[in-house]
């Protein structure tokens, strides 16, 4: 656990001078979402679709991982947003009031809404089924320092299991490495049906592991995949689930103009998703649309006083219809007439 909060803190300084590089960029609005999985950049790109409506460009940056988005709000130019999974705020709240380095790294950081929940997976073969059964094993864990990378180590830590390596690598390596027998499971975490799940490479062979240890329900929220979720799972199984988030920063003091019109980025697309959820959940690229909670917000972290503004009933967005936003509302309706 101190190893990867000094490898946390060690990104934040990395991240640090990002910003000058990033200026060049044209876009004022970013979104930080990770591609591997797409349900990241599903959600962002259903966000950005708001802003272009209203006459708001929101540009979507392609990520490795809630890690790289979580210090890309922190440190990049024009990054007002980043969409975060939970397990990063869980291990920096374990470090902020013990180390120094940690507390400053993340101060500033701020919740704007909490968005789905993202099951843990874990995908194996006959012999290992449950946690306990991956000592001694290899593991799976996708690319370092990504979501499932994180999670497997804390869920390991917490449950003090020692597997005999972690292996990284891009999703497809991992499902390769599973049907070739140079794994023993793969642990990975996402909105089910996950696609890498569902193209035919993993079969009869395979099976989810159950994850019914009560200890990670401090940390976790115990869900149920439903029988049939994917083609080599017929019963029910349970597992656990984390919190994804959209996170910001508190550009609250409007201190300069850069803050003031981050703050005003913040609060217009809190307004726009707020405002639109009945929409998102109908016309929504991602079916987790409609099962957002917005009550859902970790303990131990606050939201943003410019979210806080964008939510006050007086608050309005100030839209500026433009040609393609024009054209993008025309590709909308016609999309939505040929549903029908």
């Amino acid at each position: 656990m101190k190893r990867l909060a000094l490898n946390l803190f060690a990104l934040a300084l990395v991240g640090s001078v990002l910003p000058g590089v990033v200026r060049a960029q044209e876009a004022d609005r970013n979104i930080m979402a990770s591609m591997e999985g797409g349900s990241q950049t599903m959600i962002a790109r259903d966000i950005a679709e708001l802003g272009n409506k209203c006459g708001l460009p929101l540009q979507v940056v392609d990520s490795h991982g809630s890690l790289e988005n979580f210090f890309g709000v922190r440190n990049r130019h024009n990054t007002q947003f980043g969409i975060v999974d939970s397990d990063i705020l869980n291990y920096l709240s374990a470090y902020r009031g013990s180390n120094e380095d940690v507390k400053q790294a993340i101060q500033g950081m701020r919740i704007m809404l909490p968005l789905y929940d993202a099951e843990v997976h874990i995908v194996a073969r006959a012999g290992i089924n449950s946690l306990q059964d991956l000592r001694g094993k290899r593991l799976g864990v996708g690319q370092k320092d990504g979501t499932a990378y994180l999670t497997s180590q804390l869920i390991l830590d917490i449950l003090r299991i020692q597997v005999t390596e972690r292996v990284t690598g891009s999703a497809d390596e991992m499902i390769e490495l599973l049907r070739q027998g140079e794994i023993d499971a793969l642990l990975k975490v996402g909105n089910a049906p996950m696609p890498m799940f569902t193209d035919g490479r993993v079969d009869n062979s395979f099976h989810l592991v159950p994850i019914t240890d009560e200890v990670l329900h401090a940390s976790y929220k115990p869900v149920t995949l439903p029988a049939g979720t994917y083609s080599f799972q017929r019963e029910p199984v349970k597992t656990i689930a984390s919190k994804t988030l959209l996170m910001t920063y508190e550009y609250g003091s409007e201190k300069n103009a850069y803050y003031r019109n981050s703050c005003k980025a913040v609060a217009d697309f809190t307004n726009l998703i707020v405002g639109n959820l009945d929409e998102l959940r109908r016309v929504g690229h991602h079916p987790k649309w409609k099962t957002l909670n917005l009550t859902e917000i970790p303990k131990g972290w606050e939201v943003g006083q410019c979210v806080r503004k964008g939510l006050e009933p007086t608050y309005e967005v100030s839209c500026t219809q433009t040609e393609s936003a024009d054209n993008q509302q025309y590709l909308d309706l016609l999309r939505d007439r040929l549903r029908k």
